[in-house]
């Protein structure tokens, strides 16, 4: 069915002008889609969406179509966009690549990164840790995407931190709101600080059981059906 802008997530704040409206939009699009606020299989117009951000219908829908090429969302002509569907099958396979990806190479920083440069990194940590605890998904989720991408970056491989970037485009975190609800999602957001503690000390053994940990809640505890 389709979905007004009144049925839309509080959230999915109004826009500030500070940046381009399409990108704006963008972001807090893929944000409210990640956290599992716009419902897979529903159809959401341009001009509702666009009297929620308080905008004009034309960014929003240029937005849309850039989540349409990421696959996030697909076309409904002469209606507006459909949030497609994620099986468990394709959560599983996501998280199996993030952990090809990203436990050997933050295992590996643990030996290589300058100490600086992750210390550098704990305010975004902190972030994470600070939106939990008001219960803020899309300010969660954005915190958690600048955090995880600075800290594969230290490696040096731009594609790498791309790749990273669009799987995690791809999940949907529908258990983030059980989490919150249930007091829990910032014991979840410590783990960040926990994960950035091994890497200072150098601890590649810690660095990998803590990767491993965080994986698994993305996949479980965050990735829970609805």
């Amino acid at each position: 069915m389709n979905a007004t802008s009144s049925e839309l997530s509080p959230t999915l704040a109004p826009l500030d002008g500070r940046r381009n409206f399409r990108d704006q939009v963008a972001d807090a699009l893929r944000a409210a889609l990640i956290a599992g606020d716009l419902k897979p299989g529903e159809v959401y117009s341009a001009p509702a969406l666009a009297a929620r951000f308080g905008v004009s219908a034309t960014p929003v829908r240029e937005a849309m179509l850039d989540l349409v090429r990421e696959g996030l969302v697909d076309t409904m002509p002469n209606k507006g966009f459909r949030v497609t569907e994620v099986s468990e099958r394709q959560l599983d396979e996501y998280t199996q690549i993030r952990e090809l990806i990203e436990i050997p190479v933050l295992a590996g920083l643990a030996e290589t990164a300058d100490r600086a440069a992750l210390e550098a990194l704990r305010p975004q940590a902190q972030e994470i840790v600070d939106a939990a605890a008001k219960g803020d998904l899309i300010a969660y989720l954005e915190a958690d995407r600048r955090f995880h991408l600075a800290l594969l970056a230290l490696a040096g491989n731009e594609h790498l931190v791309t790749v990273v970037d669009d799987l995690r485009k791809r999940s949907r975190l529908f258990g983030l709101q059980e989490l919150a609800a249930a007091g829990r999602l910032e014991s979840s957001g410590r783990e960040h600080l926990e994960l950035l503690d091994a890497l200072i000390a150098g601890d590649a053994a810690a660095v990998q059981a803590c990767m491993s940990h965080h994986l698994a809640h993305v996949r479980t505890l965050w990735a829970k059906r609805q």
